[in-house]
């Protein structure tokens, strides 16, 4: 790999046009790309990102007609994933309050503890969520 390659970021984009989002290629573009990292991260913070990514597709696939994009950028050094999701949704993302007997409803919660926050930007039709998880200690 020649230095011009490392400062070139590591990059996904899909979108799905019929607004049906795929939950499974949103995780396997995860393991994807990460697996292209240099220097790699490890097993725990590749299942944080695959997870953060399942969260924000399924929100879209459940909360907004019409398409939806998915975007990953891997930041320099390997260091954090920014993953952002794009709907038509114009509703904003809404965490609900903690209810350990409630079934679902809890993604919003996982997303913001395992990644360094949640971004809303506002587009003509709808918006992008985007969370960048760290990657953490990396290993060769």
């Amino acid at each position: 790999m020649t230095t011009q390659d490392r400062a070139r970021p590591l990059r996904y984009s899909r979108t799905w046009d019929t607004g049906v989002c795929s939950i499974a290629e949103a995780r396997d573009a995860v393991a994807a790309l990460l697996a292209r990292a240099r220097p790699r991260p490890g097993r725990r913070p590749l299942q944080d990102a695959q997870l953060v990514v399942s969260e924000l597709v399924t929100n879209a696939a459940k909360h907004a007609p019409g398409p939806c994009a998915l975007r990953l950028e891997l930041l320099p050094d390997a260091t954090a994933l920014r993953i952002s999701v794009t709907d038509t949704s114009g509703e904003p993302p809404r965490r609900r309050p903690p209810d350990p007997r409630r079934v679902g409803g809890h993604g919003l919660h996982l997303v913001t503890m395992l990644s360094r926050g949640l971004d809303v930007t506002w587009l003509t039709r709808g918006k992008r969520v985007t969370a960048t998880v760290p990657l953490g200690p990396a290993t060769a």
